[in-house]
């Protein structure tokens, strides 16, 4: 092993990589970023870079990430890094193992790029060797053993013809997978039906399930074990993160991370630090049971109708609950589920939860069949879950939390998600992760509220104040690839929505019309994004252009590719259509931002956090509202530009971006390129 191999003799000029691949063009920003970061793993601290698109951050970590997992010293293996499940404990002698460095990702695409492309070139062109692999959660993963339960009680289980189907289509399919993951099955199976074959920690038989060394979920557990490089979801790492709080974990031991797209942090770390559990997760795992409508489920199999009469009473008491919320909510007449107070419904339903576990429990840990027995302590474990997250929101247990309510209406019924989070994130997120041992390298393109600001804001909200940064500009010439254009004669989308709402359509048809389509055009709501596609729906129709719709509830992935496919059209998105988007080429030449992207304060977290804020003698809008709307409109301006060749227009149809004072802070935080002035009757050209 060369031990003298660093960072500039692989990405710098006349590097590894420029001698193996005649087209790499050296970026010195790039080995600028890949050079911190090597800093920073070696001497233990934690980093945080904005790399400008174009930079090459994923090269610019990934190399450094791997020379650090390439170390001559090893570390020793914790049990966790034995060959073992989550409900196994280690037996074995501890060992030797190199250095493990875990990379997180938002994106399931940009997860795509790094396992199928960067990281098997990276292999195949440096001079250590290295393993990688994708880890998922385990529900993605089919039990062999569950599934052949299920076939054996197939009749007592599924009602429905197309249930039966798709468990002899996973049959057949699991005798040809090699993966056994959910993305390597050619259809989506119903939420029932991979219920019953899905891999889980709470109904597993570990080593002594007959079929432990067949096991996709083990199998892939013994790839990530022996892995140097582990790429994840921030769902899963922060899933682990709060686990691990209780003394469990799903990942290996790591000696380094990197969160890649790590802007979506908080939002990430909001979700999995607190409670989401909604109405129809415990109708489901009472109806897995025994369904009254179906008279099937595992109590019924089993012939225990005694206990099929406790969850039936457990189904009338939720029922009751979700009865109780519907008049809750009702007599409030807000539109937003904020409860401030514990204990605003009355229900029977934790306890009777308990005392059904405790049958289940009394009938299974001593069964004869190891199956029946397993059934039982799984089904245990789950109602014991519902139990406590039911609990616990309804008490309100958390006193730095806010909790909420989502209400949803639909052809089966009312469902109520009872939500809870941190008011701060940042705070956990510290003590979890920075105040820990391990480097924690933190980079995306949009971080720092301007060009030449700093990063105070993203610090404060993920817990990470105090630590290095670095901001790596993009190599793309704005000045010449972009060109930004303000109407700035448009009424106020806020003090004048009707008149606003009024004029947009026209200016849209102009805009749009100047690019034959291959546009996008960014909403920062879904009403008004429907509005504005029936309103120029005729109009797009005339002139053949395609309509691509957010709102039509087509998977995003989809979405895109179908207008890659014929960008002779509109995309118009709402959400996360303002990031993680890449439409290189000629497809994309505009992008239209209707409104500046500030937060809607009726949301209870946010309207919570901006509580605080203004209860410790802050300014809310300037001090939350304001550089999380400058950060996000960088994302969106950011959707136009992503290869050298690149070339477009950026339109904001908001005029308070020239009209209020705070409308510099947005302008100054965009990349430096060629601003118009426009009319809302002005001709549109988008020619530079």
């Amino acid at each position: 092993m060369d031990e003298s191999l660093d960072v500039a003799s692989i990405l710098g000029p006349g590097g590894w990589i420029a001698r193996r691949i005649a087209a790499y063009e050296h970026r010195p920003a790039q080995l600028q970023m890949a050079e911190a970061i090597e800093q920073a793993l070696s001497q233990r601290k934690h980093l945080i870079v904005e790399a400008g698109t174009g930079v090459g951050k994923s090269y610019a970590y990934l190399v450094p990430a791997i020379l650090m997992a390439t170390q001559e010293e090893g570390r020793l293996a914790s049990s966790q890094d034995q060959e073992k499940g989550e409900d196994e404990p280690s037996d074995g002698p501890q060992h030797k193992r190199s250095p493990r460095v875990i990379i997180s990702t938002h994106t399931i695409s940009l997860q795509e790029q790094l396992i199928g492309k960067d990281l098997p070139l990276l292999n195949a062109i440096l001079p250590r060797e290295f393993t990688s692999v994708l880890v998922k959660g385990r529900g993605n993963y089919l039990s062999i053993r569950r599934m052949k339960l299920a076939l054996q009680r197939a009749t007592s289980l599924f009602a429905v013809e197309e249930e039966y189907q798709q468990l002899e289509r996973i049959e057949s399919w699991s005798g040809e997978t090699t993966d056994g993951s959910l993305s390597d099955l050619d259809f989506r199976p119903m939420g029932g039906v991979w219920g019953e074959v899905a891999s889980d920690s709470s109904n597993c038989l570990g080593r002594r399930c007959p079929h432990h060394q067949d096991c996709y979920y083990f199998r892939a557990r013994r790839r990530a074990a022996n892995a140097q490089i582990l790429v994840v979801n921030h769902a899963l790492f922060f899933s682990d993160l709060a686990l691990r709080e209780e003394g469990v974990q799903i990942l290996p031991d790591y000696d380094a991370v990197v969160f890649d797209e790590c802007h979506t942090l908080e939002s990430v770390a909001s979700e999995h630090l607190g409670i989401s559990l909604t109405t129809s997760q415990i109708d489901f795992v009472l109806r897995k049971l025994y369904n009254p409508r179906t008279e099937k489920g595992l109590l019924l199999t089993l012939d225990l109708k005694s206990m099929a009469q406790h969850a039936y009473h457990c189904m009338i008491l939720l029922d009751d609950l979700v009865h109780d919320l519907d008049q809750w909510w009702t007599d409030r007449g807000e539109a937003q589920g904020r409860v401030r107070e514990a204990w605003v419904v009355k229900t029977a339903l934790p306890e009777k939860l308990v005392e059904l576990a405790k049958q289940l429990e009394r009938f299974g840990k001593d069964h004869d069949n190891e199956n029946i027995r397993q059934d039982m302590m799984a089904a245990v474990a789950r109602l014991e879950v519902l139990r406590d997250s039911l609990s616990e929101w309804l008490q309100q247990s958390q006193s730095d939390s806010v909790y909420w309510l989502e209400r949803t209406a639909g052809r089966f019924g009312i469902r109520f998600s009872l939500r809870s989070s941190p008011i701060d994130v940042g705070p956990a997120i510290r003590r979890m992760l920075f105040d820990q041992p391990r480097p924690v390298i933190l980079t995306s393109a949009t971080l720092a509220t301007g060009r030449d600001r700093g990063f105070e804001f993203f610090q404060q909200r993920i817990g990470a104040t105090g630590t290095s940064t670095l901001q790596v500009g993009s190599p793309f010439d704005y000045q010449r690839q972009a060109k930004l254009v303000l109407i700035d004669d448009m009424p106020d989308p806020s003090s004048e929505a009707v008149a606003y709402e009024e004029a947009l359509p026209e200016v849209l048809r102009r805009w749009i019309g100047a690019t034959d389509g291959h546009a996008f055009v960014l909403f920062t709501s879904f009403d008004l994004l429907r509005k504005m596609v029936q309103r120029l729906t005729p109009w797009m129709a005339e002139r053949s252009l395609a309509i691509y719709s957010h709102a039509d509830g087509v998977p995003r992935g989809q979405l895109l590719e179908q207008f890659k496919a014929n960008p002779r059209g509109v995309l118009f998105g709402a959400d996360s259509f303002w990031q993680g988007v890449d439409v290189p080429g000629d497809a994309l030449r505009n992008v239209v931002i209707t409104k500046l992207p500030f937060s809607v304060p009726d949301h209870p977290l946010l309207e919570a956090r901006l509580d605080a804020i203004r209860q410790a003698g802050g300014q809310p809008f300037r001090e939350y509202q304001l550089p999380e709307a400058v950060i996000r409109l960088r994302q969106g301006f950011g959707r136009l530009i992503r290869t050298s060749t690149d070339r477009g227009l950026v339109v904001i149809t908001d005029s308070r971006v020239v009209r209020k004072s705070y409308g510099r802070a947005f302008l100054e935080a965009l990349p430096d390129c060629p601003i118009e002035r426009r009319s809302v009757s002005d001709p549109a050209n988008w020619g530079f």
